[in-house]
Parts: structure tokens; sequence; C-alpha cells
């Protein structure tokens, strides 16, 4: 059974999905297979026929074959995708887009918390996909009924960072399958309650919905529930009740950094689903209390940034790495309580 998102979620690796199965005739004679799909399969194109099966989406009786395949009678085909069918219509939207970087085969953005990355229940407009049709509607290999123009990745709605998006077929698959692979570099910041014990660390866990709540996740002891997750960390920062934490993720698994460092009893800071939004460390003076309360309002999310983003180019195989810089609402926070510290201690 194949788990879908819900539209708050973080990455979580991909799944390909099925879009066409088709079983050859028992007379039919031997036949390059993109030529033989591009007559089968309403406006597809051979070059995106072509680009499908350099990426390994086309099966034949289960195996990946390239475009000049020879289809033989009775072979099923099988293509699949790593999105799934939807009839969820995309509308252009001329939304502003942060680009920190952009060539003629892919772009790196960043993106500010609150913007949703792809429509959903509540959330059909205003996203970081109606902002992609629209900047990519020009494009000659777009397909516009891909439900994720460009995606290989995806960060909360609420958190803030580097995404990287395809512009083109090709760029699309080779980057997805890194992210498949884990071979990419992705390097979070985050503001946590508590100091951690340990300077620096591995959470292992696995990752799975909570039985109670299908709203959020939580780590499983029993190996045969969730999926495999590792976490590193390390302490960049100690500010009196909360700490500035870097995290790389080994893995991609939804809301892994928010679910491992609850587990660790070190929950993000305002983050509402995992209990950050509470006060879980200082004084019970009025004062402090306040202080704190400010302080959410400050930075209404979890703080949470996707700082840095290594991959390897699509098409030139250069590596490449990309750092941003903490939001104002987290940089705001971090020095109000440096601040609050400093003058508690004098």
């Amino acid at each position: 059974m194949k788990e879908y998102l819900l539209e708050n979620e973080e990455p979580e690796e991909e799944v390909m999905y099925e879009h066409y199965r088709l079983t050859v005739d028992p007379g039919q004679s031997f036949i390059r297979i993109d030529k033989y799909l591009v007559n089968r399969i309403d406006n597809a194109s051979r070059s995106r026929i072509q680009a499908a099966a350099e990426a390994g989406n086309i099966l034949v009786n289960e195996t990946p074959v390239k475009a000049n395949y020879k289809v033989k009678p009775n072979d099923e085909i099988r293509i699949v995708m790593d999105y799934p069918r939807r009839e969820l219509k995309i509308i252009p939207e001329e939304i502003p887009l942060n680009i920190v970087y952009e060539d003629d085969h892919l772009m790196v953005l960043n993106k500010p918390p609150g913007l949703v990355v792809h429509p959903g229940h509540g959330n059909y407009s205003g996203t970081l996909v109606n902002a992609l049709a629209w900047y990519f509607k020009d494009l000659p290999l777009f397909n516009s009924e891909d439900p994720r123009p460009g995606l290989v990745h995806r960060i909360d709605k609420d958190t803030s960072g580097l995404m990287v998006v395809a512009k083109t077929e090709q760029a699309k698959n080779k980057l997805a399958l890194q992210f498949y692979e884990k071979t990419t570099e992705r390097l979070y910041q985050a503001l946590v309650w508590g100091i951690p014990k340990e300077n620096q660390g591995t959470i292992t866990g696995n990752i799975g919905r909570s039985l109670k709540n299908r709203q959020v996740f939580m780590v499983f002891p029993d190996e045969d529930y969730g999926k495999h997750a590792v976490t590193h960390y390390k302490v960049l920062k100690e500010i009196g009740y909360v700490s500035l934490v870097e995290c790389r993720l080994e893995t991609g698994r939804t809301h892994q950094i928010r679910v491992h460092m609850k587990h660790i009893n070190h929950p993000l800071f305002n983050d509402s689903n995992y209990g950050g939004d509470r006060i879980l460390r200082g004084t019970t003076f009025t004062k402090y209390k306040q202080f704190v309360q400010n302080c959410f309002k400050l930075l209404p999310r979890q703080a949470l940034h996707a700082k840095t983003l290594g991959f390897k180019h699509p098409v030139s195989g250069e590596k490449m790495l990309f750092d941003s810089e903490l939001p104002e609402d987290m940089t705001v926070v971090i020095e109000k309580w440096e601040n609050y510290i400093a003058n508690r201690n004098d």
C-alpha cells in the first residue's frame, strides 16, 4: 500500500508509481520500444519516452530497458514515475521565487517559511508548484500534466531553506535518483529545547505514523514498523535553555529531524506537532514565561532551516554545493535568547 504525504510534511524518499501498463500483441513484429509507445500513449513525444527509458522508468517484464529495446510479442510494458497520476489541475500563478542559482537544467531556490510546496487539501493555490508552473510554462520539455513540476524533494510548509528544482525531464530523473540513493548532502539548522548531553551524536530509529494520531510521526522500536531513519546532529551553540544544532540527514523520512529530536527529548522550538510550542525548559517566573511567549510570536513555526544543499549536476557531473543564511525570524529569536541569558547571568 502506497502512503501519501500530508501537505505539511517534510521530504520522504521517492516512491515509483505506475502510470501505464501495456501488453504487446501476440502478432506484434519487432520494433523499437520508443516507436511502439509513442503511438500508444496520448500526448507522448518520442523525446519524453527516450528520457524516461534513459532514467530507468520503462520496464519490460519488470526489467528496465533502453529506448532501442525491440518489443516482442506478449511483452508486458510498465511505465513508472516518481509521482502518482492525478486529475488535479495545476494553475500557474505568478508568485515571486528567491532563486539563488539557475542554468538550463535546474535551479536552486530558497523557500520561505509558510509556503506550501505542492497543492493538496486546503491548499489548491499559492503553492510553490503553482509558482513553478508559471515560471516553467514556456520550457519546451516541461510536462504540464506533472502534478509536481520539477520537484525531486520536498520540505515542510513551515520549514525554510534550499531546494533544487529540475527544468528538464533528464535533470529531474537524475536528481531524483541521487536523493533516492542518498548521495546528496543536506544540512539543516534547528533551534531545540534544552542542551543535549553529548555535543554530537547519531539518532537511529524507525519512523512511522503514530497509531493514535495520523497527523504526526514517531520512533518505533519494532523494526517491522516504520522506516529506517538516521540523523546525525552536532550542537553549534548552547544558549541557556535552548541550543542551536546542525542536523545531517542520512535518510529522508517524513518529519525526520522533528521526530528524532523529539525522541531524544529535545523538540524543535515552537514545533506545535511535537510539543515544542510549550515551555519545556527554564524557570517558573512570569517574566520568563512572557519572554518565551514573545519568542513564539516572533517565530510562529518550528525553528528549522534547510541551510546547505549539495548534489552532482545532472548533466556535467560537477559537484555543486549551496549554503544559505538563517532566515530573519530564526536569527531574531536566537539573538533574543542570547541577550536574555547574558542579562540573566549578569
